[in-house]
């Protein structure tokens, strides 16, 4: 099942960069009620910013806590075109040195355009997965992520993967999203919301759990905000109107939350 979620999860972002622009961080079919809805952030006043590297699929902006200095080695987590690679180099400077790591194809080469057009040579994309990072031990002053690891069915091995590779004393930074309480069984089982961010998310208190259980400390929430998916996006996913009204009316929510933590 993880292999079958990684596949739709790869052709939903190679549709998204073959057709140069994202639907956001929601559902990924382009097209459908869902595409003018993001739960991205804009990065139009970020330095470093470059437009055509950003699909707008996060939903944050994750090197605004990341205590990124001049010279760190900086690791970008599904890192797609690019966008926030850019922006951490941008705060590395000539002597740092950023790398990009995706799993889907097009989004490296993607990557890789518009490094050339901007001349960087301190950025490497490399194609692999999270749950087995092509990169040495103890060899990254710091980690970045923007909406990824609620992507990986294997969180366990994830979060262990982003401690391998960490500095002693170095840390993470992360936006995400989270769920409080339960969701519609119709939107926990779609495959286009896993694509989208939304179903493959753990609950707030496992995901900071799984954190812990990696041997992070000094966790902080950086960051939290309520998602409001559109009533017609939901009504895709659950079995009437009804449930809609239930679930509206519950304590349960998608959260996008910011996190930090140190090795």
């Amino acid at each position: 099942m993880s292999q079958e979620i990684k596949e739709h999860v790869k052709e939903a972002y190679t549709r998204v960069a073959n057709s140069g622009a994202g639907c956001g961080c929601g559902p990924t079919s382009c097209g459908s009620p869902a595409q003018d809805w993001t739960l991205s952030e804009s990065y139009e006043t970020v330095e470093g910013y470059e437009a055509d590297a950003d699909y707008a699929l996060g939903c944050g902006i994750p090197t605004e806590y990341a205590k990124i200095k001049e010279g760190d080695t900086v690791l970008d987590l599904g890192s797609g075109a690019g966008n926030d690679v850019f922006v951490a180099r941008r705060l590395v400077g000539d002597s740092g040195y950023v790398i990009g790591v995706d799993m889907t194809e097009a989004m490296i080469e993607k990557a890789n355009e518009n490094k050339q057009k901007l001349k960087y040579t301190n950025i490497d994309f490399i194609l692999g997965e999270i749950e087995n990072l092509p990169l040495k031990d103890n060899s990254i002053d710091v980690t970045v992520s923007n909406c990824v690891l609620n992507l990986v069915p294997d969180k366990k091995k994830a979060y262990e993967e982003v401690y391998r590779v960490l500095k002693p004393g170095s840390h993470f930074s992360m936006s995400d999203i989270v769920l409080r309480g339960t969701l519609p069984k119709g939107i926990m089982e779609a495959a286009e919301m896993y694509a989208g961010c939304i179903s493959g998310a753990l609950k707030e208190e496992e995901y900071i759990q799984a954190i812990k259980d990696a041997g992070f400390k000094n966790i902080t929430i950086t960051k939290e905000r309520i998602v409001d998916m559109p009533d017609e996006v939901l009504l895709n996913y659950v079995c009437c109107p009804e449930e809609l009204e239930k679930f509206k009316e519950s304590d349960n929510a998608v959260i996008s939350l910011g996190v930090y933590a140190e090795k």
